[in-house]
């Protein structure tokens, strides 16, 4: 019967204390046969605790499971050993075969385990980085660069939207300005942005992140594949990241509004992480990258093209296209290439000045559809979407003496055209005769509030000027609407229903120059064309207005024909005169 653990211990306490096998076996209770063998076992150096092997039935097959596992490199599975083994005459059950093979696995990778040299880094030589999975944003799915220099174990993060070439120069150019120098080398993954393919296990770089290495004096290395030693400080940055940033129902954050707090929540786990004693180091990185900064490179004042973001050309109406969106931009860079990057929410436009690179632009981002332009950008070009107003340029000489008075005759000149006043330039060489009279400043002033109460008849200006010499410099200008009316009293009313006496014929023959005798038939033409065509109820207050007695309606018809007559005859007149 085999002994327990404590029984050996005893045997072995009493024979060393009676030094003789007959006493021992007296004192534990045993026979001399027992106390002789496990002093002999202890003696030759064995373990008296250890349990002999007993032989099994697989035994006169360990030698070709052990074949087969070392040919298989350790992967065979017990199931196939078992049934090769059943085909040869084995005749044990299968627990008996995964047991074997299971110690055969065991043996075979104790001697085939791959071992790992500790890496030592040394000051201002290694910066590590790597990608993550972010948290979304507005459903939006959000990246994470996770950086750190390896001996100093200082950490960056830097949230972006993609892991694009661009983005990826954009985050180490930030990231190497936080360190405050350029390390000798840069470590990370084999992704594309990096390596593009690996040739008999050499990897191809990438040319554009081998020339930003060599803008900042850096030299490209990425990982081999499964070395946890040259893969996982960077990993271990990202995942304890991951950890704070991405909101968990173990960290109990909350979901970001925008990017804006993302960023936000980033440098400040940052500044929380490089703060704390570092258990390898036992120090804080934000004190050992004090002293790491005396070993890195000096960086370049602007950063790699790469890191402005991707190139745009700039169209004839100042935009460039970004995402199917246009962007202005301001003067001077039509035909040249810019620079345009995401950064957050906004969408940064930089291009090259006699200074350097520079931003020159910064909009919100936009949508498809929604043009993004600023009306700084076109000082030019006023009004935005608006009507533009008209100005005026002259071409004749009468334009350029009209357009001389002043700024009151170029808003004039606007609003009539706008309000569709006739003979505009009989008017303006008019204005121009009365400017050599009474002065240019005075008849500008004049214009200028023509314009801006709307009176553009003949002796509109005449009159304005005329009062302008009596009561001095225009105050407040009152404008004709609901509020204010230029009827100057109700006693015309009082004469509605009345007769109109007739008016009295001069004695004396009147005598019209050509001009007037057109304005008076123009005149006739437009009292005739409207009683002509006014309403039902326009028509009875003329009527009454004619005659209260019942005959207003004769009287109106009677108006019309005197008024068809006088016209005609107006017209056969002016005909013959100018004959």
């Amino acid at each position: 019967m085999t002994k327990s653990g404590r029984e050996i211990v005893e045997i072995l306490e009493a024979y060393d204390l009676t030094r003789c096998a007959h006493s021992a076996a007296a004192l534990a209770g045993v026979d001399e046969k027992t106390v002789a063998r496990y002093v002999a076992i202890r003696d030759n150096g064995g373990d008296p605790l250890a349990r002999p092997r007993r032989v099994r039935s697989i035994d006169p097959f360990l030698s070709k499971v052990e074949e087969w596992v070392e040919r298989s490199k350790g992967k065979v599975r017990a199931d196939v050993v078992h049934l090769r083994l059943t085909a040869m005459g084995f005749g044990g059950t299968d627990r008996t075969t995964r047991r074997a093979v299971a110690e055969a696995k065991t043996a075979w990778r104790s001697g085939n385990r791959r071992t790992y040299r500790p890496w030592v880094p040394e000051p201002g030589m290694w910066l590590q980085f790597d990608w993550g999975e972010g948290p979304r944003v507005a459903t939006r799915r959000t990246q994470l660069f996770c950086a750190w220099l390896s001996w100093s174990r200082f950490r960056v993060v830097l949230p972006a939207w993609d892991q694009t070439l661009g983005t990826l120069v954009s985050c180490l150019d930030a990231t190497l300005r936080r360190c405050g120098g350029a390390p000798t080398y840069l470590l990370t993954d084999n992704a594309k942005t990096v390596t593009m393919d690996r040739i008999a296990g050499v990897p191809v770089r990438h040319p554009e992140m081998v020339a930003a290495g060599r803008h900042y004096g850096c030299q490209v290395e990425t990982c081999r594949p499964f070395d946890p030693q040259s893969k996982g400080g960077a990993e271990h940055t990202v995942k304890i990241a991951k950890a704070d940033l991405v909101p968990t129902t173990a960290n109990l954050r909350d979901a970001y509004g925008s990017f804006v707090e993302l960023s936000e929540a980033c440098l400040q786990w940052c500044e929380r992480v490089n703060a704390r004693v570092h258990r390898e180091t036992a120090a804080a990185p934000a004190e050992r990258i004090i002293v790491e900064r005396r070993h890195l490179h000096v960086l370049p004042v602007e950063p790699h093209a790469a890191a402005l973001g991707e190139q745009r050309l700039v169209d004839d109406d100042q935009t460039v296209r970004f995402g199917s969106v246009r962007y202005s931009t301001p003067p001077g860079h039509v035909g040249a290439k810019v620079w345009c990057r995401v950064v957050g929410e906004e969408l940064v436009v930089v291009a090259r000045t006699p200074t350097g690179l520079a931003e020159v632009a910064r909009h919100a981002l936009s949508t498809p559809g929604s043009p993004r332009i600023a009306d700084a950008h076109y000082p030019h070009h006023p009004g935005g979407n608006q009507p533009r107003q008209p100005r005026p340029r002259a071409r004749t000489a009468d334009e350029e003496a009209f357009l001389a008075l002043g700024q009151g005759a170029h808003r004039w000149l606007v609003e009539a055209g706008a309000t569709g006043t006739s003979r505009v330039r009989a008017k303006m060489n008019r204005a121009v005769e009365l400017a050599a009279l009474v002065g240019a400043q005075r008849v500008d002033e004049a214009l200028g509030l023509a314009a801006i109460v709307g009176r553009f008849a003949e002796e509109d200006l005449l009159s304005i000027v005329e009062h302008l010499a009596g009561a001095g410099a225009a105050t407040d200008v009152v404008v004709a609407d609901e509020h204010h009316s230029v009827q100057p009293g109700t006693s015309a009313w009082g004469r509605l229903g009345q007769m109109i006496s007739p008016p009295v014929r001069p004695s004396f023959p009147v005598v019209l120059d050509p001009d007037q005798a057109v304005d008076l038939a123009h005149l006739l033409d437009l009292i005739e064309d409207w009683l002509s065509h006014a309403d039902h109820d326009a028509r009875e207050d003329l009527a009454g207005y004619l005659d209260s007695s019942g005959h207003g309606h004769l009287a109106a018809a009677g108006l019309l024909r005197v008024l068809d007559q006088s016209t005609a005859e107006l017209h056969r007149r002016l005909k013959e005169a100018h004959r």
